[in-house]
C-alpha cells in the first residue's frame, strides 16, 4: 500500500480538524511547504492536501500555497477541498496537483464530474466521506440518503479511477479504519483504486487494511497521528511495504 501523509491547510497553516469540525482545530505548522518536505525526507512519494478553508467556502483558497507545496516538495500531491466547478478544477490541476479531489459536486452534479472527467482523466479523483455508510457533503456539515458504495459505482461508470474514502466518524480519532466498510467500498468498484482516510493511525490499522486482501485498495491517509507524534512516517511506510 501506499501511505499519503495529509496537510489540511486553514488560514495558511497545517491544521488538523476533529472529526471535520472548523472550532474543533489544532495548528500544527505554520508553514506547510517546511512540512511537506519534512514529510518527503520522512520518505513519503505522495501527500494528500486538503483546502479545508476551500471546503467551508465552495471554492478554493489556498491555490497558491498548493502549488509552492508541489514545486518545493517534489511530491505527487492530491488536493481537495471547494473544487466546485470548471475553473477551481483547473487551478488546482494547473497548481501541479496529480489527482484534483471532487467532494460535494459529485455527488450533485454528474454531469459536470462526466465533463472533467473527459477532459483530465485520471487527474480527477473522488472523495467520499460517509457516516453509518451515508455520504456527506458540504465539508461534512450534511448526511445525505446517498449509500456510499452507490455513489462509488456511480462515479465509476463516469470513468473515475480513484476514490478516497473518508469515515468521518474515525477521522482524527485514532482508534483505527472503518474495515468493514472499506471492504464494502473496495468490492463495490473492483476496477477504482481505493484509498483509506479516517483513523488510520498505526502500523497495525496498515496491516488490518492489507490483511483485507482487496488488491484495489491502494493507500492510506496518515495525519493526526503523525503531527502528535504517536508514530513516525518510517513506520508507517515500512508497514504498507
Amino acid at each position: 500500500m501506499v501511505i499519503l501523509p495529509a496537510i489540511d491547510l486553514m488560514d495558511g497553516q497545517c491544521v488538523r480538524l476533529r472529526q471535520g469540525r472548523a472550532d474543533q482545530r489544532t495548528v500544527y505548522a505554520a508553514d506547510p511547504v517546511a512540512q511537506a518536505k519534512a514529510f518527503r525526507a520522512g520518505g513519503a512519494g505522495q501527500l494528500h492536501v486538503v483546502d479545508l478553508d476551500g471546503a467551508f467556502a465552495g471554492r478554493p483558497k489556498h491555490a497558491a500555497l498548493i502549488a509552492r507545496i508541489v514545486a518545493e516538495s517534489g511530491l505527487e500531491v492530491e488536493v481537495g477541498g471547494g473544487l466546485r466547478d470548471d475553473d477551481a478544477v483547473a487551478a488546482v490541476l494547473d497548481a501541479g496537483a496529480a489527482r484534483a479531489i471532487i467532494g460535494t459536486r459529485a455527488l450533485e452534479d454528474e454531469a459536470a464530474l462526466a465533463r472533467w472527467v473527459g477532459r483530465w482523466g485520471a487527474r480527477i479523483a473522488v472523495g467520499i466521506d460517509a457516516r453509518g455508510g451515508f455520504v456527506q457533503t458540504k465539508g461534512w456539515v450534511e448526511t445525505s440518503a446517498v449509500r456510499a458504495t452507490d455513489l462509488a459505482k456511480r462515479v465509476a461508470a463516469l470513468g473515475v479511477r480513484t476514490i478516497i474514502y473518508t469515515d468521518t466518524a474515525t477521522d482524527g480519532m485514532l482508534g483505527g479504519p472503518n474495515l468493514a466498510a472499506l471492504a464494502e467500498v473496495a468490492d463495490a468498484v473492483p476496477g477504482v483504486r481505493v484509498t483509506a482516510s479516517g483513523g488510520v493511525s498505526a502500523p497495525a490499522h496498515v496491516a488490518a487494511l492489507r490483511a483485507l486482501a482487496r488488491p484495489n485498495l491502494w493507500g492510506a491517509i496518515v495525519g493526526k497521528a503523525l503531527y502528535d507524534g504517536a508514530v513516525t512516517l518510517p513506520e508507517m511506510l515500512a508497514a504498507a511495504r
